[in-house]
């Protein structure tokens, strides 16, 4: 499998992916860097996958479909608001691709309908799990944005995040006024600051990296919890104050 991360707008980002003759795009914001990079790479998509609904993750969905003929899977739950959507998927139905089975994760709280691919060894999480973050609650609360970043958590620790925007060094900033003692904060942070410095992209991650160093997934740090007065409560009601302190920060 060959995935190519595609630069778009100001931080977001699409993927190729290629195994064999079959080819997808994850979430194109805009058809304008994904023909770029088909062009350069000499390959067509068969399928267009959109994690959620938003125009930064839809926006060259017609466009893309008119020039290839791709098929556009997305959430079904959330149907009428995925441009062009041929093919609705959920956890039940799952889907396939390049003949292997494709596990679809549902996971509301950026959008009611969010959903994860799991490609292989691969994880593309749109909105709702970023490196060293996660999405805004727009349609959901702290409990079931919590619930859908535990789905996440459970993967094993190898699998690669594949998130939606270029946002790591900011939510490393933030994440350290939570966790300074972390040490493998820390360590990532100086990662993180050379490849942007050389203007890399941070990802992929992985969940193992985002267990140990990602604040939204460590409700139950004690250094987090010790911080924000907070030794006594829920994993759900952490996180939830941490996506507050995230939203003013």
């Amino acid at each position: 499998m060959k995935i190519e991360i595609v630069p778009c707008l100001q931080d977001n980002y699409a993927y190729l992916i290629k195994v064999g003759e079959h080819c997808a795009v994850v979430d194109p914001s805009e058809a304008g860097p994904v023909n770029a990079a088909l062009d350069r790479l000499g390959w067509e998509p068969n399928y267009i996958l959109n994690t959620h609904h938003h125009i930064d993750h839809v926006g060259g969905n017609l466009e893309l479909k008119k020039e290839y003929g791709a098929t556009i899977v997305g959430p079904g739950k959330d149907a009428a608001r995925i441009p062009g959507l041929d093919v609705g998927v959920d956890e039940e139905t799952g889907w396939e691709f390049a003949g292997e089975k494709v596990r679809v994760l549902e996971v509301p709280g950026h959008t009611r309908g969010a959903i994860t691919f799991v490609i292989g060894g691969n994880a593309f999480t749109g909105d709702t799990l970023f490196s060293l973050g996660c999405g805004r609650l727009f349609e959901g609360d702290a409990p079931t944005m919590w619930a859908s970043l535990s789905k996440l958590m459970a993967l094993p620790n190898a699998t690669r995040v594949y998130c939606g925007h270029e946002y790591t060094e900011s939510n490393g900033r933030f994440a350290l006024t939570l966790e300074p003692g972390n040490s493998a904060l820390g360590a990532r942070m100086t990662e993180v600051k050379n490849a942007r410095a050389e203007g890399w992209p941070t990802l992929p991650s992985t969940i193992g990296q985002e267990r140990k160093t990602n604040p939204f997934l460590r409700p139950d740090s004690w250094e987090i919890r010790k911080g924000m007065d907070m030794i006594d409560a829920s994993d759900a009601e952490v996180f939830g104050e941490i996506r507050r302190r995230k939203d003013n920060f």
